[in-house]
């Protein structure tokens, strides 16, 4: 439709996600209440290897600030100082932390946060007056549901995917139409360079 051929349309989106994972880091640090919570993402679980993110899957870090944005970062792992490493970077020390029972949420207030709230899902507690997390597993739901639709992502496309999937959620306050004003004006005030397309 538009005369190009396959390889540089890949390209120009390719540049678009990172369009849009330079927007999504805008707007920091969180402030107020802020959900916490880890997702995996990838195959289907491996026989024979228990555990969290068994297999080949990729660990995903995520906060939502409550009326307002999400925040997901890939990880190498989901240990105690690699979570708390980010939320210090994104978060307010005044904010109050809310999170399940996982021990890599263990010392959120000794590390300078407000209040941390906890929901032990093991005991099979999903909510206790406003202390849940249940606007950050809807944006899980929402990122596997539309990522689904892509049959499966190489390693090296997924965190363009997963930025432009944060960057939709926290744009679907205005629909389609406002998401594509928003690129539009930001692309016209930063122009996308020819030269990364070689």
């Amino acid at each position: 439709m538009v005369g190009i051929n396959r390889k540089t349309a890949l390209a120009i989106f390719g540049l678009l996600r990172a369009l849009m994972a330079e927007l999504a880091q805008q707007g920091c640090p969180f402030r107020g209440e802020i959900e916490v919570d880890e997702s995996f993402f990838g195959a289907t679980r491996v026989r024979g290897k228990p555990g969290r993110g068994a297999g080949r899957k990729t660990p995903v870090f995520g906060m939502l600030e409550r009326g307002g944005r999400v925040h997901v970062q890939i990880v190498k792992n989901c240990s105690k100082p690699t979570l708390q490493a980010i939320l210090k970077g994104h978060a307010h020390p005044s904010s109050h932390i809310h999170s399940d029972g996982f021990r890599g949420y263990d010392g959120l207030v000794d590390a300078g946060f407000a209040r941390h709230h906890r929901i032990n899902h093991g005991s099979g507690e999903f909510a206790n007056a406003t202390t849940h997390i249940n606007g950050i597993e809807s944006f899980w739901s929402y990122a596997k549901r539309r990522l689904a639709k892509f049959n499966g992502l190489r390693p090296d496309s997924f965190a363009a995917f997963i930025k432009e999937t944060e960057f939709r959620f926290n744009s679907r306050q205005g629909g389609t139409r406002s998401l594509y004003k928003t690129m539009l004006k930001t692309c016209r005030e930063k122009t996308l360079r020819q030269t990364q397309l070689d």
